[in-house]
């Protein structure tokens, strides 16, 4: 048996790239830890993923986006959403002053 870990844990000073941690993976799911601070995703890129995402934000704020819709989703602790395959979206902001930690399940 594994080491009880924490979800706020181990996260540092500085960081320059988002932070992408595996918790757990098998042949149908993953399940990550994501670490924010003021990143967003590349201007006109667009994730567009042939899984199932599950996402909750933990700590600090973020913006979402989806393609044909031009009004921002706002999350905050505890805000969770379904991304279901294909469907093409962006992390638009991050909070710059704290970490916003995430919490991602893909099938």
């Amino acid at each position: 048996m594994k080491d009880i870990q924490n979800i706020y844990s181990s996260i540092p000073p500085s960081i320059p790239q988002e932070l992408f941690q595996d918790i757990l993976t098998t042949d149908t799911f993953e399940v990550k830890r994501i670490v924010s601070k003021g990143h967003a995703s590349p201007k006109d890129f667009w994730y567009d993923q042939d899984k199932n995402e599950w996402v909750i934000l933990l700590k600090g704020r973020a913006g979402l986006l989806f393609e044909g819709n031009n009004k921002i989703i706002e999350l905050k602790p505890g805000d969770y959403i379904n991304i279901p395959a294909y469907r093409k979206h962006r992390v638009e902001w991050t909070d710059p002053d704290i970490e916003s930690v995430w919490l991602e399940i893909m099938w």
